[in-house]
Formats: structure tokens, C-alpha cells, sequence
């Protein structure tokens, strides 16, 4: 028996059903990589980013993600090369859709008539995503951010509804402009932390606060 196709599945309908004590025999989600390219490059590495940003509320289901992660990692790592990106899922499928499975070979209609409001079976997951959520981002080095936004548009033929490709004004995966940025490094108040960074507040001890001051 194929997979149904994503029309039955691509709206919201009901209350979300998340994998639990209650609902068991859930199969596992096909996406299982969230990260890719040169994972453990600190935030100065790839000041630009990329998102694809969903434009309609619906379901994506975790075949539709992993074809996405695919097309897009694939395409970068033959453009740039793995160590020049940071790839990243921002999305993750836990709601379960049912299936009421029925005989669907010659002469099935003689043996199962089917039930109205049938509540199925676990069939697989999918990812609840609303206008505005952003499905994929790359980080990479400004004069690569065309190829990042290209690889995204790749992707982007693999999910139904509507996505768009934006160019952000952060740095990185910060939260900060990249003018603010620059400003609190040059001000020393910028401490690595991974892929992000921490900002310095106004409290804590004065010989961190004044590193010339003698106390």
C-alpha cells in the first residue's frame, strides 16, 4: 500500500495529537538530521543568514522535511563546499496522522464497506506550521548568501503551500543586528557560546566591568 498524498493531510483538523502513553505505536519521523555543513563553526565564522519561511498554515510532513534537508545540503556542498555553511532545521514533526486502512484491491468493495468517522491508526508525523515560521536557515559568509538563498528555493519544491526565501538582517544565529553586533564586540561585551553568543549585562564584578580599574 503507497503513502496517501499530502492533500490529506495538509490542514490543521483537530486538536494536536502528539506522541504519548496514550497514543503508542507511533512510527519514528524520517527526519532525523537537524544539523549539517560545519556545525561547530563559532558565530564570527558566518555572519549572513538565510531562512525559508512558510507563508500558509498547514501540515508538512517529515518525508516532505527530509526531502528538503536533502535537496538543500546537497546543493550547498556541491556549490561551496561543507565547511563554508551551517545548515539547520527549525522545525520539528511531532503531531501524529492517522489511517484507517481499508482493502483497496479488486472486488474490496464486496468484503469492507468502510465506517463513517473511523479513528485510525498512527500513519506517520508531520510538523504544525504557521504563517511565518521559519522551516530552514543557512549561516554562511556574505559573499555566499545567493548560493544559500538558491539552495533554499530548491528545497522549497518539495513542501506543498506557499514558502518564502528571506534574507535576514542578524548575525548568524544571534539574536542581534549585525550593527549591534559589531558594536558589543568592539565594546568587549560579546562571550562565544557555540553557534550563538552571550551578551555581558551591567552586573556582576567590577574588575570585569573596568578591566584597568586597580581594586
Amino acid at each position: 500500500m503507497g503513502r496517501r498524498p499530502a492533500r490529506c493531510y495538509r490542514y490543521w483538523s483537530g486538536k494536536p495529537y502528539p506522541k504519548s502513553r496514550y497514543n503508542r505505536g507511533v512510527p519514528d519521523p524520517k527526519l532525523k538530521i537537524y544539523d549539517g555543513g560545519r556545525k561547530k563553526a563559532d558565530a564570527d565564522a558566518f555572519p549572513a543568514i538565510v531562512h525559508l519561511v512558510c507563508l500558509e498554515k498547514q501540515n508538512i510532513t517529515s518525508e516532505a522535511l527530509e526531502a528538503g534537508r536533502i535537496a538543500c545540503n546537497k546543493n550547498m556542498i556541491k556549490w561551496v563546499g561543507k565547511d563554508a555553511f551551517h545548515f539547520r532545521v527549525r522545525t520539528h514533526p511531532w503531531h501524529t496522522i492517522r489511517i484507517n486502512k481499508m482493502l483497496s484491491c479488486a472486488g474490496a468493495d464486496r468484503l469492507q464497506q468502510g465506517m463513517r468517522h473511523a479513528f485510525g491508526k498512527p500513519y506517520g508525523k508531520t510538523a504544525r506550521v504557521y504563517i511565518g515560521k521559519i522551516l530552514f536557515s543557512i549561516r554562511t559568509t556574505d559573499k555566499l548568501q545567493t548560493k544559500a538563498a538558491e539552495a533554499l528555493k530548491r528545497a522549497m519544491n518539495k513542501f506543498p503551500g506557499r514558502q518564502k526565501v528571506v534574507v535576514s538582517q542578524k548575525w548568524g544565529f544571534t539574536s542581534l543586528l549585525k550593527t549591534e553586533y559589531v558594536k558589543l564586540k568592539k565594546a568587549g561585551k560579546i562571550i562565544p557560546d557555540g553557534a550563538n553568543v552571550k551578551v555581558l549585562n551591567e552586573h556582576g564584578p567590577i574588575k570585569r566591568l573596568f578591566p584597568g580599574l586597580d581594586i
